[in-house]
């Protein structure tokens, strides 16, 4: 369904870019599983799940490796400290281990493992794997300087992430009990967001360390002294990047990325209830119980598959011929009424926390505001409303903000009074000529080929783009997310979606430093905002502060949001259990709950 996912950020996107909402004080312990209940008895089948992207990489927490799918993969294959429902609300899960704030002044949190909490290999899960996650999670080795294209300049990047360092990166060098079971985080200022750490699967989460650590060649033992003796990174001051820990960062960026299943089965280890079985490429990935799992998430059914199936109309036929039983598609045209003629399946609706968008290179020819204005000028919105989402959602319409969504009602309405929307409320060709002044800009689209909305968009703009003046340029491809670093393109069509909870998507996106500015967009007003944002309690604060945010991106022409996307699920009569879920987890977000019945039935 969504395409990419933005790291801890509080309501939204699904192929593009992402926002944030309301701010979790602490962690709530609504629905879960009593710890007391004996696990389910596994019914030997398989529930197949219709997904839109093909996995990339077994960590999900990279910028090229940032995709919805990698990170359902993840969800499936490891356990964290809590996990988000579908009321958005962060549930313990002490199966794993459990945080404890025990200072506010400093702010101070403790995180417990379970004794129960281990890799598929029997190895447990210690502090050692956490002190791989804050290290990749907090950049607190880095003491590089980058140019407003992020190449670094002076000094080292360590670990290149997809999200923000903000909170991990205030913190101290983590203290450790003896038995490496206790780890302890002091922030140096207040971080509103304490409690939603070490719950995302790019939110500082480690990978087995005694594996990447193997993979870079050195031990655990060397790793951890290294990070001990080695100070927090200066950019003012740079120094020798230090060989061991920038071999562990080396192996950590890139050596999980995958394009079929590996040899080696320590790349796809996992500490939660599945495990990666089988993959056949283009096609399908098999899950299968993992027997070493003693956790309380324990799936009734012992075989989760990720059919993959990129065209919404192929995943309603699928599902309507029995090939899968749970679709999510990214909705469009008649995809609603296709599946209000299938017999025999259940519909789920409801707006999805994720937005399509068009955001514009801030580089070379595109770094004259006037071009990226003119650009914004000609973007047909409500025809690509009109033809993509109405059909699904009658009551659909433009979105004019890019750090709140329609279905934020009351800070949305606020911030499209302030922020500038309206000067972009119809195609203006004419005065999209007028900024040219008979230039006539190369415009480089990029989008992804496999997405039928997305085409849609591209043609759209295409045509309007021409009358103004632009020579466009058809980059789509199927790799697309992986060409969001690059510099192949001067336009991006995508969306984000978001967990539902925290607010790191202003730091993470449009922040100049942040891990998903793929734009070059560099505000200095909004790199202090999205720095103050993480110490802010009070929700009236925060609101003030996106909504400036948004003015600002509008003032720099960013680019154009264009709609709040529409959430479709469905199933069969033999599954029961599945649960709309608006976030970047999707249906999948209670995978534990659900059941089937059994083979002989199918």
């Amino acid at each position: 369904m969504s395409d990419k996912t933005w790291r801890k950020r509080a309501l939204v996107v699904a192929a593009g870019v992402g926002v944030s909402a309301v701010v979790l004080s602490g962690c709530t312990s609504p629905g879960g599983t009593d710890s007391e209940e004996a696990a389910p008895e596994v019914v030997d089948t398989q529930i197949i799940l219709a997904e839109t992207n093909e996995t990339t990489s077994f960590n999900p927490a990279t910028p090229q490796s940032n995709l919805d799918i990698n990170g359902k993969l993840w969800y499936a294959t490891h356990e964290t400290f809590a996990y988000i429902n579908d009321d958005m609300e962060a549930v313990p899960n002490e199966s794993f281990g459990t945080m404890e704030k025990v200072s506010d002044d400093p702010l101070t949190v403790q995180y417990t493992l379970s004794d129960t909490a281990k890799w598929s290999d029997g190895t447990p899960v210690t502090t050692d794997d956490l002190l791989l996650g804050w290290a990749s999670g907090s950049g607190y080795f880095d003491d590089a300087t980058v140019d407003e294209e992020g190449t670094v300049l002076s000094g080292t990047q360590y670990f290149t992430i997809a999200g923000s360092t903000s909170g991990l990166s205030d913190t101290e060098f983590p203290e450790v009990s003896e038995d490496k079971k206790s780890l302890t985080l002091v922030y140096d200022t207040p971080y509103v967001d304490w409690n939603l750490q070490w719950l995302f699967d790019q939110d500082g989460n480690p990978l087995p360390m005694h594996i990447v650590a193997e993979k870079a060649g050195v031990t655990t033992e060397e790793f951890i002294e290294a990070m001990q003796s080695t100070p927090r990174g200066d950019p003012a001051a740079p120094v020798e990047p230090n060989a061991t820990i920038k071999a562990v960062a080396d192996t950590w960026n890139t050596a999980f990325d995958v394009t079929s299943l590996p040899d080696d089965e320590t790349l796809y280890l996992s500490n939660g209830p599945f495990i990666v079985d089988s993959w056949e490429p283009t096609q399908s990935m098999t899950l299968k119980i993992n027997e070493a799992y003693e956790g309380e998430r324990d799936p009734a059914y012992s075989t989760l598959v990720f059919r993959f199936v990129g065209d919404s109309q192929a995943q309603v036929t699928a599902l309507q011929n029995g090939e899968v039983d749970i679709i999510n598609p990214q909705a469009g045209g008649d995809t609603l009424q296709l599946l209000e003629s299938i017999e025999g399946i259940q519909i789920l609706t409801g707006p999805q926390l994720s937005y399509d968008h068009v955001d514009l290179s801030h580089r070379g020819e595109w770094a004259d505001p006037a071009v990226r204005e003119a650009f914004m000028k000609i973007i047909p919105r409500q025809q690509i409303v009109d033809t993509v989402v109405k059909p699904i959602n009658p009551d659909a319409e433009v979105l004019n903000s890019q750090t709140y969504v329609t279905s934020q009602t009351d800070p949305y309405e606020k911030t499209i009074q302030t922020n500038g929307s309206d000067a972009y409320a119809e195609v203006d060709v004419e005065g999209a000529k007028a900024l040219l002044a008979g230039r006539t800009p190369t415009a480089r689209i990029l989008y992804n080929i496999n997405n039928p909305n997305r085409v849609a968009a591209f043609e759209a703009i295409q045509a309007t783009a021409t009358e103004a003046g632009f020579v466009v340029e058809d980059i789509g491809r199927e790799d697309w997310s992986a060409q969001l670093e690059s510099d192949i393109y001067d336009v991006s069509i995508f969306g984000w979606i978001s967990p539902g909870v925290g607010n790191e998507d202003i730091p993470q996106i449009f922040a100049s430093d942040g891990g998903s500015n793929f734009t070059g967009v560099n505000v200095p007003e909004i790199d202090e905002l999205a720095a103050q944002i993480q110490t802010m309690t009070e929700e009236a604060d925060v609101e003030e502060a996106r909504i400036k945010v948004d003015q600002l991106l509008f003032e720099d022409y960013y680019g154009l949001p264009i709609f709040q996307s529409p959430g479709v699920e469905a199933h069969t009569d033999r599954i029961s259990g599945v649960t709309f879920m608006a976030n970047q987890t999707g249906p999948i977000w209670n995978f534990w709950e659900w059941t089937a019945e059994d083979a002989a039935a199918e």
